[in-house]
């Protein structure tokens, strides 16, 4: 399995033939509103651009899978995301939830069967969805939570994509009993203007750490205004904690590749990285 980090929560993950590109925002750098009003920045999103010209990045993918969409969330499928999509007819899998959303914007939509919390077939595997809490406090309400997907492929090492989530009960209890080999989590700490994080902090990065005895690979970080945890930051704290040797915190653009012998993250050499 190769995980490619492109930027904030978009992903590109090889799985033996199949390449899934994860959440896609495409706009390139302040083509989007900003995410904090009060704070006198005001800056526009995302605040970096991809790590490459789209079609060399995006030229292996076969299929796309969604774990949100609706209520705003540009920072998962974009304009320019949706363009990409509906111009390649590329595969989009999603829940029954996101659909018809999807759908009416000329997207190739394969949504996933309504009972998608139970394990079902995909691509020679299965798939099921995890419950996601997008979210702390008041601030919940307001949020389109998604899934997670936990992805289990033969000769491939299990999957667990957190999607925009808290680190909650049922994700504890989730990473507790199956123990993903390797957990995709978002580790920005967002917030906005008001309001409790709407995704794990540092706190809750190594509090994940520590539950599951697989790979973590931190993403969603230092793309979005209101995202405030750095990579340095984020390095330096699962070091003082003793997990940095299981906690990957990749750059836009590197690639991790992992297999069933071992979780440990390899990344490539920078001439080998996609671009």
């Amino acid at each position: 399995m190769k995980i490619t980090q492109l930027r904030s929560a978009t992903l590109k993950i090889q799985l033996g033939e199949h390449v899934l590109l994860v959440d896609p925002m495409l706009a390139p750098r302040h083509a989007l509103p900003p995410l904090r009003l009060l704070d006198g920045l005001r800056e526009r999103n995302p605040t970096r651009d991809l790590p490459g010209p789209v079609d060399a990045l995006l030229q292996d993918v076969s299929h796309a899978l969604l774990t949100h969409c609706q209520k705003g969330h540009f920072d998962h499928l974009d304009r320019a995301g949706k363009a990409w999509l509906r111009q390649h007819q590329t595969p989009v899998i999603c829940t029954p939830h996101d659909a018809d959303y999807l759908r009416q914007r000329g997207l190739n939509v394969q949504p996933l069967a309504p009972e998608h919390h139970r394990p079902q077939p995909f691509l020679g595997g299965q798939i099921r969805t995890v419950r996601c809490t997008h979210g702390k406090g008041a601030v919940r309400w307001l949020m389109e939570h998604g899934v997670g997907y936990f992805i289990e492929l033969p000769g491939e090492p299990s999957l667990y994509l957190a999607g925009d989530t808290v680190l909650s009960p049922q994700v504890r209890d989730f990473v507790r009993e199956h123990q993903p080999d390797v957990s995709v989590i978002p580790a920005g700490g967002a917030r906005f203007d008001l309001g409790q994080a709407l995704i794990m902090d540092v706190a809750e990065v190594l509090a994940f750490c520590r539950l599951t005895r697989g790979a973590v690979v931190a993403n969603h970080l230092e793309a979005l205004s209101h995202c405030p945890v750095t990579r340095i930051e984020l390095r330096a704290a699962a070091e003082a904690a003793g997990v940095a040797a299981r906690l990957a915190v990749p750059e836009d653009g590197e690639s991790l590749l992992f297999s069933r012998a071992s979780w440990n993250p390899q990344p490539l050499t920078t001439a080998s990285r996609p671009c």
